[in-house]
């Protein structure tokens, strides 16, 4: 029997009342964790034994692991901690799983109460030299990511740091037009800001952090969430949340959009893309854009919520790109999910190659969607993807399409089941995708519909940002040869998560609010055997990528899961794909990188971001600085971008006209695997 599984027998410690000792005697007031966290971190490691996917103990390694992730939480970009701090928290490395086996959460809170009292004195430092006059004429740099770099050794060092920190600040803000007074006055409110946020921390934030550094020891989908953030995150998940339909993640000292969710307004702009950060939020038509760099991310979004109705402007740091580089502004239209908006659509498109027509049929599928209570009740007249996408099919057909596109791109998943079904419409019937539960024990979900709702020409294309159903959709149809993949390797999600709240777990009542936790319960496996996680599916025909695997996707994280294989289904592919056919595909789409404007503007656009993510320094020299920035737009009007595509575009309207003509689309990878579709049609045909 595991030492965890004792943790149901061992009596309640209590904590003593006294105020928490820190490296020095101050008055300050330290925060401690509750009877409540004991009672809660009692249950978290008990519920991780017992019904997480990874069997693992809660051991001196995994308290290493533990370890480096709350620090890693707390100043991941090492500006506040010390070496001499590290040094003295080290003789907890290896003991937080015994802590946490006796219900002591004392080592959490006395490392935090150490962070906080050092962000308190940085930001005293800030406060003190946020009016000095820079000299921008020097010729020095700045490392903004510091992940690598090592702890300060002294105070000077983290004032060095610091000067730097503020300069760098105040050159990003008079590139972008502020006179000093303004810098200065931007500066003061962002770091009085963020002074108060320090202050605002109570126990909740703290166990939290902590916890999470121990769910996330065991995989990067295992979560903690206060009852405070489990409403907000159980209002996300109903969708019923007013605001512009993102979901925010604090990330250092800015706020990341981590989701976009389908039908809201963020998502419907096309405009806004994860991993953007928020540099600013305006109020209305005119109101002022306040700075929210430094703001706790429930801040942030209680800003950006609001009335249905109403205007917010959002100020973004795009996704890779260097702090201090020029900000996007975005306005958006508060309003709830439009399922409708969420749901599949379908547009015609025209397109002509070597004196033949094509009239082909695009399907745009945002999520895998259900109406819960209509599956339930059974019958067939409910919303789901699976429902929606044969009527367009249907209708497609009834337009005389040559063939089918079904667009995945940004689909984070959604029902199970209807990755299943919606595999249906395409295949003749068998294995669809298979599940390996914590016991080891595997499950095959079938289609059950024999026979094929479309059998014509079909792609999928994918990207990076395509997880979970929708990985196993396209899987199944790359494994079944049944279509071919076109774009991005998708994220690589391959488990299965679990949602219970706590209480749920404890014999009698509690007196106290418990929170919820998201936990990692099965995996999934293609019907080849192989698993999603990691590898995801790798396209047919591969598209250049803003983002490595290592950079965004499941092997950016840690604590994944490991890719493993489990034995073959019994299925028989199909032969509408072969060797050949991809060849000559491969071939077509490598002529057409070479030698098509948009796809070669936009293969330099991804290069140049792809550098701009590698680096880690920049010059604090106005004019070093000014000479990039002109050049980016010199060379960015030279290629007359606003006429072509930036990377990322959104979807092209999919309620446009049917017959729309494809020289009329921005969106440049669309495009292309609209011609790949033509480019298989032609291919099948000569195969006879």
């Amino acid at each position: 029997m595991k030492m965890m599984k004792k943790l149901l027998w061992l009596p309640l410690v209590i904590f003593l009342t006294g105020p928490l000792v820190a490296a020095e005697r101050d008055t300050t007031e330290y925060l401690q964790p509750t009877a409540a966290h004991l009672k809660e971190s009692r249950i978290i490691v008990q519920i991780l034994d017992y019904f997480h996917y990874r069997e693992t103990d809660l051991d001196d390694s995994l308290s290493s692991v533990i370890f480096n992730n709350f620090i890693k939480t707390l100043d991941g970009n090492k500006n506040y901690f010390l070496e001499s701090d590290l040094k003295s928290f080290e003789k907890y490395r290896y003991e937080l799983d015994n802590k946490l086996k006796e219900g002591d959460l004392v080592p959490a809170f006395y490392i935090f109460n150490i962070y906080k009292k050092r962000v308190e004195s940085r930001l005293e430092y800030a406060m003190a030299h946020v009016n000095d006059e820079f000299d921008y004429s020097r010729k020095e740099s700045f490392t903004f990511d510091r992940e690598k770099e090592a702890y300060a050794d002294s105070e000077s060092d983290l004032d060095e740091l610091w000067r730097k920190t503020i300069k760098n600040q105040a050159l990003g803000l008079k590139l972008s037009g502020s006179e000093h007074e303004k810098i200065v006055d931007v500066l003061t409110k962002r770091y009085e800001r963020f002074r108060g946020n320090v202050a605002k921390y109570n126990s909740n934030d703290v166990f939290e952090m902590f916890m999470n550094s121990v769910t996330e020891s065991f995989d990067p989908h295992t979560n903690y969430f206060t009852p405070l953030n489990a409403e907000d995150f159980q209002m996300q998940s109903s969708k019923s949340l007013e605001g512009i339909g993102a979901t925010l993640q604090q990330e250092n000292d800015f706020t990341k959009i981590t989701e976009l969710r389908p039908g809201g307004p963020a998502f419907l702009s096309g405009e806004i893309k994860p991993e953007d950060r928020v540099a600013g939020v305006g109020q209305g038509a005119d109101g002022e854009m306040v700075d929210v760099v430094g703001w706790r991310s429930d801040e942030v979004a209680g800003q950006i919520r609001g009335p249905k109705g109403t205007l917010v402007r959002l100020q973004l740091l795009p996704a890779g790109a260097t702090p201090g580089s020029e900000l996007k502004e975005v306005i958006l239209v508060r309003d709830k999910i439009k399922l409708d908006e969420a749901r599949a659509k379908s547009q015609v498109v025209q397109y002509s190659e070597g004196g033949t027509d094509y009239n082909l049929g695009v399907i745009t599928v945002p999520d895998f969607y259900l109406d819960p209570e209509g599956y339930d009740k059974g019958g067939e007249d409910y919303t789901s993807t699976t429902n929606d996408v044969r009527r367009l099919v249907k209708e497609l057909e009834a337009q005389n399409v040559d063939g089918i596109m079904l667009d995945l791109r940004n689909n984070g998943g959604g029902a199970l089941v209807e990755a299943i079904s919606l595999s249906g419409l395409f295949l003749p019937g068998g294995t669809v995708v298979q599940v390996k539960d914590s016991r080891a024990q595997i499950q095959k979900y079938d289609d059950d519909n024999k026979g094929m709702t479309y059998e014509g020409p079909m792609n999928v294309m994918i990207n990076r940002f395509s997880a979970s159903a929708s990985e196993i959709f396209a899987g199944a149809i790359q494994d079944y040869k049944r279509g071919v993949i076109v774009g991005e390797q998708t994220y690589g999600k391959g488990t299965v998560q679990n949602v219970r709240g706590l209480e749920e777990f404890l014999r009698e009542k509690s007196e106290d609010k418990l929170g919820l936790l998201k936990f990692t319960m099965a995996k999934f496996y293609r019907v080849t055997g192989s698993s999603t996680q990691h590898k995801g599916v790798t396209p047919d025909i591969e598209y250049p990528s803003v983002y490595s695997a290592d950079e965004f996707g499941e092997s950016s994280k840690p604590s994944a899961l490991p890719w493993d294989k489990i034995a073959s289904a019994d299925f028989k592919p199909m032969d509408y794909v072969d060797r050949n056919m991809l060849s000559i595909l491969q071939k077509q789409h490598n002529k057409r990188l070479k030698e098509d404007k948009t796809l070669i503007d936009l293969q330099y656009d991804i290069e140049q971001l792809r550098e701009n993510r590698k680096r880690t320094v920049v010059s604090l020299n106005y004019d070093v600085r000014k000479k990039e920035q002109e050049d980016f737009e010199k060379k960015r009007a030279a290629r007359e971008l606003n006429a072509t595509v930036k990377v990322g575009d959104s979807l092209d309207d999919a309620s446009a006209t049917a017959g729309r003509s494809l020289e009329d689309m921005k969106d440049a990878y669309l495009k292309e695997s609209i011609k790949l579709l033509a480019d298989q049609i032609q291919a099948k045909k000569k195969r006879g």
